[in-house]
């Protein structure tokens, strides 16, 4: 296949959105997809018969065309790459519009992908999802903006790595073909696993963390302020010990995966500081604490809390992104796999409940992750997850176990489940990738296993081995 007949669909049209598609269309046949109101139309009327501009660091002028900007989902259906470029909350929408149309083998990419992002995709997708490669990205490649919307953006600068992970983990070959749409930069670091990519997320950290840290009932009076507060910047000792805990606890979670899964390496999902560390070097004038890495990072100067003018007064948004976008697609995540492994988590817990009233959903009820608004986030158990098997299943974590003794420990954690047969079946198909439906029936009846009342370890184990 020549790059020509590669084709590519870049989903949003934000400012990243719009510079990934005239990048990419440089060299292969792309067509931008936005199911945003009338997005699409808009753009395609302004840009009319003309390229695309985009300015890439240093000055030098690029100029592309799209082979369409569409709203039509059914685009898809010549998909190599689905790139989605648009905010995390929107990403189920574009999965489901898409899945009728897509070839197997087609690469699906977020960027980024924010937490449970692969298992989102594969409930969306049904059956049809074990066909199909998932890439989650950490971040974007680019800081960018636009020069003239629809028109012309601006590269105002590039990342030198950022991390990548896809599902399933043996599927390299997608990564290769990622980076060769974004060139030589960024670097794409894989990663072992989504489920890293997911804990690893900071914004499901320090949005939430620093808005109830200044705006939360501890610490705020209720009155207007003269000016918004810087955000980063203005990080004092409570907001950290707010983050601190909050990153211990999402840490904890990430440990007793891996005590459950050997073989799991989750080694991307890193503390908080250390994740500033990794992304700001240089940037930072003071890293002896995690407040002095936020205070001091000369990529926040002047940045500023979210807030609504009332009266000559400064008042919080706290409907804003920080709140509506990263505690239900990020922090419900770590939340809710929490619960399932049996890590406490006092300090989301606590953030969590003030953040739900703020943003008019119903998530946890009396600590539990019960609410009747749980299907408008990422926690497992909005997607219908509720045991540790399930999840394995969703996240094809199976997939990576190829060591023996690994195995022998899957086993145990699904003799020791209420394991279900339906996810008996999964979990083999996956461990057992030649073996017929068949045969892997015939299997599960021959370990003893009923459905929901677990397995026979000792007659299960041998069959996986």
């Amino acid at each position: 296949m020549t790059d020509a007949d590669f084709t590519v669909l870049c989903c949003g049209g934000g400012n990243a959105a719009q510079v990934a598609t005239g990048l990419f269309s440089i060299r292969y046949k792309t067509i931008a997809v936005s199911f945003y109101a009338d997005e699409a139309a808009k753009w395609k009327a302004a840009l009319g018969d003309d390229d695309f501009e985009l300015t890439l660091p240093g000055g030098k002028v690029v100029k592309s065309k799209p082979h369409d900007i569409t709203n039509d989902p059914s685009v898809a259906a010549t998909a190599n790459v689905i790139l989605l470029v648009v905010p995390s909350h929107a990403h189920g929408e574009y999965f489901e519009k898409f899945a009728p149309y897509m070839k197997p083998g087609t690469i699906v990419a977020c960027m980024p992908a924010r937490s449970g992002g692969d298992i989102l995709f594969s409930s969306k997708l049904g059956d049809k999802a074990k066909d199909m490669i998932f890439c989650g990205f950490e971040t974007l490649p680019w800081a960018c903006r636009f020069t003239e919307w629809g028109r012309k953006a601006t590269i105002l600068g590039t990342k030198n790595n950022i991390l990548a992970a896809v599902s399933p983990a043996t599927a390299k070959q997608a990564m290769a073909k990622l980076q060769g749409l974004l060139g030589v930069n960024p670097w794409v670091q894989d990663s072992p696993n989504n489920l890293g990519i997911s804990l690893r997320n900071p914004g499901m950290i320090v949005h939430p963390g620093v808005m109830y840290g200044r705006w939360g009932p501890e610490s705020w009076d209720g009155q207007p302020k003269d000016e918004s507060p810087l955000f980063y910047q203005g990080v004092d000792e409570f907001t950290e010990k707010i983050l601190i805990e909050m990153t211990d606890e999402a840490q904890a979670v990430a440990r007793k995966a891996e005590q459950l899964v050997p073989g799991l390496d989750l080694s991307d999902a890193c503390t908080l500081k250390q994740w500033y560390l990794d992304c700001y070097d240089g940037q930072m004038t003071d890293t002896s604490s995690l407040k002095r890495c936020m205070n001091t990072n000369a990529a926040y100067d002047g940045l500023k809390h979210p807030c609504k003018e009332v009266d000559g007064k400064h008042m919080p948004d706290l409907t804003y992104r920080y709140l509506s976008e990263d505690v239900p697609t990020g922090l419900c995540f770590a939340k809710g796999l929490a619960e399932i492994i049996g890590i406490p988590t006092p300090t989301i817990d606590k953030v969590m409940i003030w953040a739900q009233g703020c943003i008019g959903l119903e998530i946890m009820v009396d600590g539990k992750m019960t609410g009747k608004d749980l299907d408008k986030t990422r926690a497992p158990q909005g997607m219908g997850i509720t045991t540790l098997p399930a999840f394995l299943l969703a996240s094809k974590i199976p997939a990576l176990l190829g060591m023996p003794e690994a195995r022998k420990e899957l086993v145990k954690v699904l003799s020791e489940a209420n394991t279900s047969s339906a996810e008996l079946n999964g979990v083999l198909r996956q461990l057992l990738p030649g073996r017929s439906e068949a045969e892997i029936e015939a299997l599960i009846q021959a370990s003893g296993s009923k459905s929901g009342s677990g397995i026979d370890y000792d007659k299960f184990v041998k069959f996986v081995m």
